[in-house]
């Protein structure tokens, strides 16, 4: 996989999460929203590396699901520190983003629930993605 793979992954996995939204399949579309944020930091790692590759298994720290270890392993985390200090809309947005994690696979999750997540992560000014992709 490559970065291209990533960017692309994230696009359509909020897509698809919308889709499953509007059709009232919350928890599907809550779990398949964090991995557009998951796909997105991914291709951030990958610009680091070779021709935009992702890294072999033997590097630690970027074979994981956690939202928060990702952005440190991109190297976001500076940048990530100061727009959450300045950009309080931002902030909010995390709120609702950092709380996903590969194993919302297994939880029922209310409408709301994906609402709240999945326009946390597409909000065209201060959403998740949309900063993710300054960087990727």
């Amino acid at each position: 996989m490559d970065r291209n793979d990533f960017q692309h992954l994230a696009e359509l996995r909020i897509k698809e999460a919308a889709i499953l939204l509007a059709n009232g399949y919350y928890s599907g579309a809550f779990y398949l929203a964090g991995y557009a944020v998951e796909c997105g930091l991914k291709a951030c790692i990958a610009k680091k590396t070779k021709r935009y590759e992702f890294p072999p298994k033997n590097t630690s720290g970027i074979y994981t699901h956690k939202l928060g270890e990702l952005y440190v392993s991109a190297g976001l985390k500076n940048y990530f520190d100061n727009e959450i200090s300045k950009n309080n809309n931002f902030k909010n947005n995390w709120s609702y983003v950092k709380g996903w994690n590969e194993e919302s696979r297994y939880e029922l999750k209310t409408q709301k629930d994906a609402v709240d997540i999945i326009n946390a992560i597409n909000d065209p000014n201060e959403g998740i993605l949309q900063w993710i992709r300054k960087y990727w």
